[in-house]
């Protein structure tokens, strides 16, 4: 009782707390699932409508003058920009994260020609070492994938290499890297740093610009709530932005993609980084969603989000000892989520799903749980780690149902 009575206290006194109301959360659930797919702002739904129903239905063709429909991809980057720490003419919106980071890596490489090497962490999201697996045998030429344990990366980075593609944040266990001091020992190296940040952006300030980041990639449906598959975005260094050059010279990346030349130039700027035709309805449901960081302040997103990470720590140790903690103590260290290893780790969080409590599973044994501060509660926190107490101790988990994989995990 005294945890509880403390929580709420802490939500009282929350300066985030009215933010809650910006987003549409089902009755009696408990979500820690943001970093997977984050939960759907309220305003969405009417936005879809007024975009479907009006501006498709009613203008039709005519929407991308009337509606101004050609711009959206721009007035969102210029949301995003803002929660990465970049300047608004250095982000696009568009295509998938591993489609952003073929393109990111290509131009990448291209400035960095006498080099072969792209390096990540052998932990990375495997997208990211698909597609630089992929584009190097693609390009031939001696260009290979090279990989490094966080433990080992600063040493693993030498002359040899051209790029870095790495995640911020581990997307199991949620350990954080120091993006300044990573992103410094590359560029003495002569390499440059390409930042993943599909479980920073939206989760706490990011700095691209401060931390000389050169590019970077991240999707829109997790910590910014853009929906199912929303478009990702990318950013692209201004002192780069001259220089590179798409591999993927879409049309609306042209210099005057209206005037049908047979010839491609490449428009100036962010612009040249811009591929196929922009999907407006998915666009139009995270240029909404984005207004839920309307009058935000990261900074304290950010002490909520430890917070919350602290407290259910304690909860889930105190109450749960079969379960192992992976994620860092440390607020330096650490992402927005909270993770533990058991062996059983997909059947319990099937069991605890089913109890209305939802996070995730990672393979080989990860139950992970994203702290989300603009609409989670320090009593959600302790409301879950004392239904994950029941689920460990009357065993809930230990039946068939719970042991079928289903196909998303």
């Amino acid at each position: 009782m005294r945890d509880e009575t403390s929580a709420h206290e802490r939500d009282r006194q929350d300066p985030l707390r009215e933010f809650r109301a910006r987003f549409r959360l089902p009755e009696g659930v408990i979500y820690l699932d943001g970093n997977s797919l984050g939960a759907m702002p309220a305003g969405i739904g009417e936005r879809m409508r007024e975009v479907v129903e009006h501006e498709w239905g009613d203008h039709l063709v005519r929407g991308w003058n009337d509606a101004n429909w050609i711009d959206l991809p721009a007035r969102v980057a210029a949301k995003i920009a803002r929660l990465v720490g970049a300047p608004e003419n250095t982000v696009a919106v568009g295509d998938s994260t591993s489609v952003n980071a073929f393109k990111i890596l290509s131009a990448a490489l291209s400035l960095r020609p006498e080099r072969r090497v792209i390096l990540s962490d052998s932990n990375n999201f495997p997208t990211d070492l698909y597609i630089a697996d992929g584009l190097a045998r693609l390009l031939g030429q001696g260009y290979e994938l090279r990989t490094a344990t966080a433990d080992d990366m600063h040493d693993a980075i030498d002359e040899t290499v051209a790029v870095a593609l790495l995640t911020e944040v581990d997307y199991r266990t949620g350990w954080r890297y120091d993006m300044a001091e990573t992103t410094r020992r590359l560029h003495e190296r002569g390499a440059l740093a390409v930042w993943d940040l599909c479980h920073s952006a939206g989760a706490f300030p990011v700095h691209l610009e401060e931390a000389k980041a050169d590019f970077a990639i991240g999707c829109g449906y997790k910590y910014l709530n853009g929906g199912p598959g929303a478009p990702a975005f990318l950013y692209v260094a201004q002192a780069h932005l001259p220089h590179v050059r798409p591999a993927l010279s879409g049309w609306m990346g042209h210099q005057a993609p209206f005037a049908f030349t047979p010839d491609y130039t490449p428009a100036g700027g962010i612009a040249r980084m811009m591929v196929g035709t922009p999907p407006i309805l998915s666009l139009s449901s995270i240029d909404a969603a984005l207004d839920a960081f309307e009058g935000v302040d990261m900074q304290l997103v950010r002490a909520k989000s430890q917070s919350l990470c602290d407290l259910f720590i304690a909860e889930v140790e105190r109450r749960c000892p079969g379960l192992e903690l992976v994620t860092p103590r440390d607020h330096q260290r650490r992402g927005s989520q909270v993770s533990f290893r058991h062996p059983e780790g997909y059947a319990i969080m099937q069991a605890l799903i089913r109890e209305n409590v939802i996070g995730d599973f990672r393979a080989p044994d990860i139950l992970r749980f994203g702290m989300t501060p603009l609409y989670l509660r320090h009593a959600d926190v302790v409301d879950a780690a004392t239904v994950l107490e029941r689920v460990m101790r009357e065993k809930l988990w230990d039946r068939p149902e719970f042991h079928r994989r289903a196909k998303v995990t």
